[in-house]
């Protein structure tokens, strides 16, 4: 799993309501820094659940910058939310210095399938 090599390319991270702003590899999903530089007693400000895609806790809006994403559930970002900058803090790598806010929404079922 890609961590964060010292020969990666580092990006600043700012999180709404969150005084401290992280650094993030372009090789490294936004909350596992997060979850490495933001210590008890700092709540976290994304909530944090499976970290692979299929719970949406760690919703997030990108509000600035650029990012990939891989693969997850799309019970909790549309198609049409990820055009807006939502999408998961564990599925999310930067490509720039970023500013995101928490979104969760808590639990949501999967849309319909129309035949």
């Amino acid at each position: 799993m890609p961590d964060g090599s010292p020969f990666s390319v580092m990006h600043s991270i700012r999180i709404k309501g969150c005084e401290t702003e992280i650094q993030c590899a372009e090789d490294q999903k936004v909350l596992f820094a997060m979850e490495q530089q933001i210590h008890i007693p700092n709540p976290r400000p994304v909530r944090v659940g499976c970290r692979k895609g299929g719970c949406g806790a760690c919703r997030v809006k990108v509000t600035k910058g650029t990012f990939s994403t891989a693969k997850s559930s799309r019970t909790h970002v549309t198609e049409e939310e990820a055009a807006e900058g939502y999408a998961l803090a564990c599925r999310i790598t930067p490509l720039s210095d970023l500013e995101i806010e928490p979104a969760f929404l808590g639990p949501r079922r999967p849309a319909a399938k129309s035949d």
